[in-house]
């Protein structure tokens, strides 16, 4: 299979994957990467390139805030995120959106895997 497809849905749920990451808790941007790197498996590696520009998209689009803090183990800062109220109002809506998907698609699937078994 072409595996661009693949990657094309990966992208199209990035952006409510990041805000359920951030929404959990306040964070910086390598632990988001390390905590997708956990699911390898299934997404693939996430790197710096992917997911800082989405980070500044949902921070321009006001979803996301951040704060400076002082980094311990270089003397620089970390950017920290959090969700913002509208950025909260955001995710609850897509993930109503994503469980009605998920229905459509299961529902899709489940046809065509009986039209399968019945030929």
């Amino acid at each position: 299979m072409d595996n661009r497809y693949v990657q094309q849905f990966k992208k199209g749920s990035l952006e409510m994957i990041l805000l359920c990451l951030i929404g959990r808790k306040e964070t910086y941007g390598y632990e988001i990467i390390t905590e997708l790197n956990k699911s390898a498996s299934v997404w693939g590696y996430a790197k710096e390139g992917t997911i800082y520009p989405i980070l500044y998209r949902l921070q321009e689009a006001g979803l996301i805030q951040c704060r400076l803090a002082p980094a311990a183990a270089n003397g620089g800062s970390k950017k920290y995120y959090s969700l913002t109220n509208k950025g909260t109002e955001a995710l609850n809506e897509l993930i109503l959106f994503w469980s009605s998907y998920e229905n459509c698609v299961n529902g899709f699937i489940a046809s065509y895997q009986q039209a399968e078994g019945s030929e």
